[in-house]
């Protein structure tokens, strides 16, 4: 990120702009006039800011679910050891239906994915049949999820 686009961020990203994701984060279908009575400002300007941030891709506004209660009882943490070109298999990686993110890393893994799969029949075919036939994948570790502690969506304001 340059200088110009960082701040352009900061710009955006003012005391009442976080104030306003603050409050997203707490509850995502809150209305504009309720946003707008909590940091001091009307609900059209509530809505702008909203916009702008969005338009900016500093936040999105998704529905958040509960893998195991639709149906995919089977989480993990992929790390893949990569040869060559690492945005190429990130990029093959990504267009697959059941990785949720994809990271590049540094360290004893080059990419990290996680997938959510129905149960472990789908997991192994994903890993061995999908992951696994991507040209570069040289070699994959599974961490498979035995329960998820705590999964947040509230940084990044402070």
């Amino acid at each position: 990120m340059g200088n110009v686009e960082r701040r352009a961020v900061n710009t955006l990203l003012d005391d009442i702009n976080k104030a306003i994701i603050e409050e997203l984060q707490r509850d995502g279908r809150k209305s504009y006039a309720a946003i707008g009575e909590a940091v001091g400002l009307s609900e059209a300007a509530v809505r702008q800011r909203v916009i702008r941030l969005t338009e900016a891709g500093i936040m999105q506004i998704v529905a958040v679910t509960d893998p195991l209660q639709l149906g995919f009882a089977r989480q993990a943490m992929i790390g893949l050891r990569v040869e060559g070109d690492l945005e190429h298999v990130a990029s093959k990686l990504e267009s697959m239906d059941e990785i949720d993110y994809v990271v590049v890393t540094a360290g004893r893994f080059d990419l990290l994915v996680e997938v959510v799969c129905t149960d472990d029949d789908h997991l192994l075919n994903v890993i061995n049949r999908q992951i696994r036939a991507v040209p570069g994948v040289r070699d994959t570790e599974a961490f498979v999820y035995l329960k998820l502690r705590k999964q947040s969506y509230s940084w990044g304001t402070h």
